[in-house]
């Protein structure tokens, strides 16, 4: 009760003050002054605080767990890639994408993945912690994203696995549900799938991302690719994971 007499006591002083200060602008100082009239008809000169603004960091940046222990799927909230997804195992492979050769420069980064709308970080070692890499992960991300700076360069590879005119209709279906029903699903775990060929009714197949080196990809490629290829493409007898680096082939045939 006694704030809210004060407060009405002080009122019409307040309001007789505002009614008598009216900004103007002086061509002997620097930004605006507020001025009033004082009871003795001298004038004060009020200088008002220059106003400084601070960009304000909104993004938003996730984390998902994926089938493999050692790597971490990351979602910033906004597009990566226009279209596809880039594997990069080491950091020699990453001269066509900054966001990538940033990413390599953390300690403890083994591998990184980007898909549409997330980013695949493999560490080296399982010993290593989640927690002493991430926070150095989403400052990454931030900071690129807030840079300006392209995902990638022009000149980065695109893997193509879409259907072309030279494939046969089996390669042609091989390809359509890989694209449509096996990538998809295999992308929501943090990794990739690319098609590598179709030989005496086995199907070669690249695992990317997460899939690289999770434990359980022979399983993925038995129980989940194969069965569901030979389910729609009776044709197929099996698949095989391939790698581009050394060439060898783990038969993964049921």
């Amino acid at each position: 009760m006694a704030s809210y007499r004060r407060f009405r006591l002080l009122l019409p002083v307040a309001t007789f003050i505002s009614r008598r200060i009216r900004p103007i602008s002086l061509p002997d100082c620097q930004g605006p002054r507020l001025l009033w009239a004082t009871q003795k008809g001298r004038k004060a000169r009020w200088a008002l605080m220059p106003t400084t603004y601070f960009p304000v960091r909104t993004m938003f940046i996730q984390t998902q767990d994926t089938p493999n222990p050692n790597s971490l799927k990351f979602l910033p909230g906004r597009m990566v890639l226009e279209m596809g997804t880039l594997d990069f195992a080491s950091p020699r492979d990453a001269h066509c994408s900054p966001l990538a050769r940033q990413l390599f420069r953390i300690d403890g980064v083994k591998s990184v993945f980007l898909g549409p709308d997330f980013i695949t970080i493999t560490k080296t070692d399982i010993d290593i912690e989640w927690k002493v890499i991430k926070p150095d992960v989403f400052a990454t991300i931030m900071d690129f994203f807030t840079s300006g700076l392209p995902v990638v360069n022009e000149d980065a590879p695109r893997p193509d696995t879409a259907p072309c005119e030279d494939d046969d209709e089996v390669v042609a279906m091989i390809k359509e549900l890989l694209d449509t029903r096996i990538r998809p699903t295999v992308q929501e775990d943090g990794g990739d799938v690319l098609y590598r060929g179709f030989e005496d009714g086995i199907v070669k197949l690249k695992l990317q991302g997460s899939c690289t080196s999770c434990p359980s990809s022979i399983v993925t490629l038995k129980r989940g690719v194969q069965n569901m290829l030979q389910f729609y493409v009776p044709e197929v007898e099996g698949v095989e994971q391939v790698t581009d680096d050394d060439g060898v082939e783990r038969d993964a045939q049921a």
